[in-house]
This record gives structure tokens, sequence and C-alpha cells, in this order.
């Protein structure tokens, strides 16, 4: 009878030991969140890497209709994660993690150059905090929507990528509502959670000057890289090691 408690005791005890470890080392979902003019696809070479890892992978398709729309479709996919979340989010997108960010399963943020605004704060207010840029002369707005033209997508948003994948982005554009530039940011997640933020030295959608700004003050692991604004697609590899760090990273 002895023995047969000692190995049912045994069997509970390597049972909650492998259940343990698998818990503390089941990979995080990572949750990809584009901006306006792009769409989920535009995380195509890290969602192919990461999946190959082991990583979980969720990329968001923001419906750009209202800041509050984007952040439900970003809290709907942190729902479906069964464990920790790292959001990684470009452009427009970081407004989104910035809100959402605030889930108790999100361990990380990663900010692609993108916005990472303070309480209160609209896409106009923020962009006024740095130096001026010319993205807003590309626009085309069409039926309560802004869209960007073609030449603005070859001159101020992907101007390191080939003719080719500048059209397919030009193409594939997901454009974002009027409404969204009055949207004011809620408590900002960056106040509580580690992030990292990426900035394009050479984007000319968000200046690299405001960027470095949001980074300080968010108080980030800034990292720097030679790109335009979509530099998730011309410095792919790079942007996944990021990612990978965050993903890794030990949280208390």
């Amino acid at each position: 009878m002895k023995t047969i408690k000692f190995i049912a005791l045994s069997i509970l005890v390597l049972w909650t030991n492998s259940s343990a470890f698998a818990q503390v080392n089941e990979k995080p979902t990572i949750i990809f969140v584009h901006g306006i003019w792009a769409d989920g696809s535009s995380w195509n070479s890290q969602i192919r890497d990461l999946q190959a890892k082991g990583y979980p992978v969720i990329s968001v398709q923001n419906p750009i209709t209202s800041l509050a729309a984007d952040v439900a479709a970003t809290k709907r996919a942190i729902a479906q994660a069964k464990g920790k979340v790292v959001l990684v989010g470009h452009s427009w997108g970081g407004f989104v993690i910035t809100q959402a960010g605030n889930d108790p399963k999100v361990t990380g943020l990663v900010y692609v150059a993108a916005l990472a605004p303070d309480l209160g704060e609209t896409l106009p207010s923020l962009s006024a905090k740095g130096p001026a840029i010319t993205l807003s002369n590309y626009f085309q707005p069409s039926g309560g929507f802004i869209y960007l033209s073609e030449e603005g997508v070859k001159t101020v948003f992907a101007q390191d990528l080939p003719v080719k994948e500048q059209q397919v982005i030009f193409a594939t554009q997901t454009p974002g509502s009027e409404s969204i530039f009055a949207d004011a940011s809620a408590e900002p997640a960056w106040k509580n959670k580690a992030s990292w933020y990426i900035v394009a030295k050479s984007d000319r959608a968000i200046h690299p000057d405001l960027e470095r700004m949001m980074a300080k003050r968010a108080g980030s692991k800034t990292i720097e890289i030679e790109a335009s604004h979509v530099v998730m697609i011309s410095h792919a590899k790079e942007v996944l090691k990021i990612i990978e760090e965050a993903a890794n990273a030990k949280v208390n």
C-alpha cells in the first residue's frame, strides 16, 4: 500500500513540475496591429518567421473607423490568446496598442515607427509636437475616408521599397476615417508596461525626431534603423529581432 501511495505521489509531483515548466516556457502570443494605409499582411515576413519558431501569432485587421473600433478589434485578439501577449504596433497602430496594452495579459509593447500618445492626445496634437512633414499633401479624401495617393506611397510612405511592392501597398491600403483625427487617447499602457521603440531614421510619414521624443517619453528601449516608414517590410529581419527580444524579456 505504501508503495502505491509513493508511486501516486511521485506521478503527481512530476505532473505538477512538468505543468509549471510548460507554463514558464510557454511562448507569448505576438499580436500585430497595423496602421493607416496598411493592412495585416504588412507583417507577413515576421509572421512566417515567428510561426516557424513556435510562436502563436495574430495579425489584427483594423477597420480604422475609430480608435475605439480598432482597440476593440485588438482586444478580441488578446482574448483569443491563451497566455501572455506582446503587442506590436506600426504607425496609427501605436495609438491602438497604447490603449489595448492595459490588458493584464499584455507584457510588452513594441512600437514600430509608431505613434505613442499620452493621455488626451489626438493624432493632430501629437503630430504637432514634431517637425512639419508633407504627408498631408498626398491625401485623397473619399466618402469620409482618407486614402494615400500612389505618389504618396512612393514618396513619403515606402520610398525604400521596389516599385512593385509600392504598388501592392497602394492597392491594398486600408484608408482611415476622417473621424479618427479627433479621437483622444486614454491612459497609456507604456507607463506601466515594458516597451521597445524602433525609430525609422528616414521616415517621412512620422518625423524621426517625433519618434525619438515619444520613445524617450515612454522610457522605451530605442533602436534606430535607416529605413522608411514601412521599416517592418524593408528591414524585416531587424524588426523581427526586436520583437523576439520583447517576447523573451523577463517581466516582473
